[in-house]
């Protein structure tokens, strides 16, 4: 929850100096850090399976989502006076790197693929023999589900441009990947496990239905995205047929 506070006591600063910041985005990205700590803390009911399930969405999905409508990057950058740090995260937010890491595609294949490795591999059994590895496939399932978020939405600035058609496309292609992951899950479980068949069908149908919530959240917003687009260029195209023939 430090990252709230922090994000809370930036977003103040930018008022008090004049700056515009919606209060929704404070609400959103402390909604985000809560859904991150809970899933990774907090008491999830059901069995063994669905309670995991739980936690996958809240740490993998939901959060990441909330994270990145917030527009963390940009925030740190408004606050940032011009100078060498500025310019060092504006280089590294423009990087080749940074820009084949968040092409939709990519980071749709580096987030669905993971979990496939995960549920459909014996990377699961290793995980829960050696903490190691768990913690890290934890840290990863966070990171690549705000890779894919902040790729689809694209609301932070990042190198390149990826139009709208592509990152609707990339949603629903990993959407249904998701989905098709959930229903094999509800058929049997990862290798090397052996839940309840109760346990397994709810946790699977949680991860369905679930997965699904998200995803209409983050095509919502593309929606959004969407129709400001298009109000903008009727009004640009409005205010060239206001000006008389003979002006232009």
């Amino acid at each position: 929850m430090c990252a709230a506070v922090v994000y809370t006591v930036g977003a103040a600063r930018l008022r008090r100096r004049g700056d515009a910041w919606p209060w929704r985005r404070d609400c959103v990205f402390a909604a985000g850090c809560a859904a991150v700590v809970w899933g990774l803390a907090g008491p999830v009911p059901g069995g063994p399976f669905t309670a995991h399930t739980g936690r996958h969405l809240l740490t993998a999905m939901a959060g990441p989502a909330l994270l990145a409508v917030a527009r963390p990057l940009t925030l740190v950058l408004r606050l940032l006076p011009p100078g060498r740090p500025r310019r060092g995260l504006l280089r590294v937010a423009h990087s080749p790197a940074a820009g084949g890491l968040l092409f939709p595609p990519v980071a749709a294949a580096v987030d669905v693929g993971g979990l496939w490795l995960l549920y459909r591999t014996d990377l699961w059994e290793a995980a829960h023999r050696h903490a190691l590895l768990g913690g890290l496939l934890e840290l990863h399932m966070l990171l690549a589900g705000l890779l894919f978020a902040m790729a689809v939405c694209r609301l932070d600035p990042v190198r390149g441009r990826c139009g709208l058609p592509l990152r609707a496309v990339t949603l629903l292609a990993a959407g249904a990947a998701h989905a098709v992951l959930a229903k094999s899950l509800y058929l049997s479980g990862p290798p090397g496990t052996a839940f309840a068949a109760a346990d397994l069908r709810a946790g699977a149908q949680l991860m369905y239905y679930g997965g699904d919530a998200v995803e209409v959240f983050l095509a919502l917003v593309l929606a959004v995205q969407w129709y400001a687009a298009t109000g903008r260029r009727r009004a640009r195209q409005a205010a060239r047929d206001a000006v008389p023939a003979g002006a232009r």
